[in-house]
């Protein structure tokens, strides 16, 4: 019962968290939807600032889940914090030294890097990407630095810091470009990224508060070591993953110079929900699933714990978007600059894109499994071979099939959807069956109350005519949402869901005052 306390409160703070940066997060998408719609300015933007987001995951954010999280959960709860200072002195002292001589190599290099995303291919696009190249690079230090810090602040299981700390990334972007778009135009979204980072970084320091850092770089010592040798194989699977995003880079600016823009707003409504669930039941788990590693039914239950919250959660959220998918983005996103024709072409993407969604909310959370055991060579190897997957599937879709921008999204879905697959596969086979902890069960029936949900959604919309009023859309919207919810949690609740039947008990336990004693 503790660790399944420790799983729902981490879990909800961090959906809090989440849920706010989400909120900002739509508030960034909107501000920049309004001001430039799809067009080449943001696909420009959105090019430049893929190059921060791969070196960040290439060499901290992929170390954060596979090395940083499980060794120092193992230093965090001794008294003696000295081991920990040296520790984090090193990687804290290793990120500035390693990230400052990169963002100076790659600022130098803004034209290459342009030409290798497939920017330069277009004679409007090119100087608007390698401008924003210039800007945007040097959050790669305030990036990298903060992950470090959220790192040791999960490890620690001081889930709220970096949880919130999150939101002011794109609190700092819609601040900037509201205060700054009439001046500098497009610039302001640039220095946006900039000031939000920075906000970042700060917000996390109070996570090391308490340990006695040592500045330095302590090679030898066993947990720097451990880091490394667990990230080694991760590290090789992203630089394979990366040259992979530099080809779809490249394959979205040959399907039109509004690609990049249309897969970028159709996947946030994608990654809306998915920041919400997946990351924050995935972020909760690790630090217990490391701990609980030499224990095998501990672990599953665990494991399975976090699958079907996962699941429960995100598929009601997919049947709703995917339903109310053009009505949503006429609320989102039709202001301004963006009109009817790009919300038809974004929520044509979106179709595409949705089917992943049940696989990548669960795939995150078995990709953390892997490295909880420390084991991040199979992850590694599966990613190799999703891109693999992925790059046939695309270049057999956009041209011998002759698909496009739709090929491009179709191939992204397989590749997505056949990685969780097979990493549950072989999970399955290394930790032992899942049988008998409802993970089957809760798939099942979360998928069959999720399509009743979303044909019930659909009639709706035809019909119920979404009206055209921001209020009354708004008021569409938030109605389909409860509709939704509604429908999926009353079918759960008649095929007997443990989690949802216990939800009246728990609220009458909220509502009935305690008596007695």
């Amino acid at each position: 019962m503790t660790q399944r306390r420790h799983i729902v409160t981490a879990a909800t703070l961090l959906l809090l968290g989440n849920l706010l940066s989400r909120i900002l997060g739509l508030f960034r998408e909107q501000v920049i939807a309004s001001l430039f719609s799809i067009s080449v300015v943001t696909s420009s933007f959105q090019t430049a600032t893929a190059v921060p987001t791969m070196f960040y995951d290439l060499l901290v954010g992929g170390a954060v889940s596979a090395a940083l999280i499980p060794v120092l959960s193992g230093y965090s709860d001794d008294p003696d914090r000295a081991e920990l200072g040296r520790i984090v002195g090193t990687l804290l002292t290793g990120a500035f030294l390693l990230l400052a001589l990169l963002v100076a190599v790659l600022v130098t290099a803004a034209w290459p890097l342009a030409s290798m995303l497939g920017a330069t291919s277009d004679p409007v696009a090119a100087p608007l990407t390698v401008g924003f190249l210039k800007l945007v690079i040097p959050s790669l230090l305030f990036l990298g630095l903060s992950g470090v810090t959220a790192a040791v602040c999960y490890a620690r299981r001081w889930t709220a810091i970096p949880a919130f700390a999150i939101a002011l990334y794109n609190g700092g972007m819609v601040a900037t470009m509201l205060l700054l778009h009439r001046a500098l135009g497009p610039t302001s979204m640039a220095i946006g990224v900039m000031v939000g980072a920075f906000l970042q970084c700060v917000a996390v320091a109070p996570g090391l508060v308490g340990i006695p850092i040592r500045l330095g770089i302590d090679l030898g010592h066993p947990a720097v070591r451990r880091i490394l040798r667990l990230y080694a194989p991760v590290a090789a699977g992203l630089v394979v993953t990366e040259v992979g995003v530099a080809i779809d880079r490249n394959l979205a600016w040959a399907t039109g110079q509004d690609s990049v823009a249309i897969m970028r707003y159709a996947t946030f409504l994608i990654q809306l929900p998915l920041g919400l669930v997946a990351t924050a039941a995935s972020l909760a788990v690790l630090p217990i699933l490391s701990r609980l590693v030499d224990d095998g039914p501990g672990f599953r239950h665990t494991l399975s714990l976090g699958l079907r919250l996962a699941l429960l959660a995100i598929v009601p959220a997919g049947a709703f978007l995917l339903a109310f998918r053009e009505p949503v983005i006429r609320l989102l996103f039709q202001h301004g600059a963006f009109d009817a024709s790009a919300t038809g072409l974004t929520a044509s993407a979106f179709v595409l894109y949705a089917p992943q969604l049940p696989f990548v909310a669960i795939d995150q959370l078995l990709v953390y499994a892997f490295y909880a055991r420390k084991n991040t060579v199979t992850p590694m190897l599966v990613g190799l071979g999703g891109v693999c997957v992925y790059l046939v599937s695309a270049l057999a879709l956009i041209y011998p099939a002759h698909l496009g921008l739709a090929g491009l999204i179709l191939a992204n879905t397989f590749q997505n959807s056949l990685h969780a697959v097979v990493l549950l596969v072989l999970l399955w086979r290394s930790i032992g069956s899942l049988r008998g902890l409802g993970v089957v069960s809760t798939t099942l029936q979360a998928l069959g109350a999720g399509l009743v949900a979303a044909v019930v959604g659909l009639m709706l919309v035809r019909v119920v005519p979404s009206p055209g009023g921001l209020v009354g859309l708004t008021l569409y919207v938030v109605s389909g949402a409860v509709a939704t919810a509604v429908v999926y949690l009353g079918v759960l609740f008649a095929l007997g869901v443990e989690e949802v039947q216990a939800l009246p008990g728990l609220v009458r336990k909220r509502l009935v005052p305690v008596t007695g004693g």
